[in-house]
């Protein structure tokens, strides 16, 4: 798996702003995300998720599934939904979600590796080779706040 790009976008900018969003390149080998999203009214204590996964066929097309839970909800029990604890598990050692809900500072991932989504998607459930397209959309006290796109090539 080798990541390709990241947009973060945040459509309410006096609710949510995106300090920094970007994959970095160290060598041919190593490469990382981070992102920083800084929570302009903290707290924040309703949370909803929705993680949509796209397979490229002439565009990105819908593949396998699009799940909308309730982020605090999920947090207390993080096996209550199988598919979003599968991303969970991979950004929750490079993050500061690792809490349940309110929210009171920024949100983090930091210095994400590429080898851990790669152990992920190839290891623990293998996915046919492909470009593929993670989107997350943040939706705090049900309006749409943040969106999150991760792009990538698994070959």
């Amino acid at each position: 798996m080798e990541f390709t790009n990241v947009k973060c976008t945040s459509f309410d900018k006096e609710f949510t702003e995106f300090e920094y969003c970007y994959l970095k390149s160290v060598n041919r080998s190593y490469k990382y995300l981070s992102l920083k999203c800084n929570l302009l009214q903290a707290p924040v204590t309703k949370i909803k998720v929705n993680v949509a996964f796209f397979k490229r066929f002439s565009g990105y097309r819908p593949f396998m599934y699009n799940v909308t839970v309730d982020f605090c909800r999920f947090l207390k029990n993080p096996s209550s939904n199988a598919f979003v604890n599968f991303w969970y598990r991979m950004v929750v050692d490079y993050s500061n979600i690792n809490h349940t809900c309110p929210y009171n500072r920024d949100i983090r991932v930091e210095k994400l590796p590429i080898g851990v989504v790669n152990f992920q998607m190839t290891e623990v459930l293998p996915f046919p080779e492909g470009d593929y397209l993670i989107e997350s959309t943040w939706i705090a006290y049900d309006i749409k706040r943040v969106e999150v796109k991760f792009y990538g090539s698994l070959f």
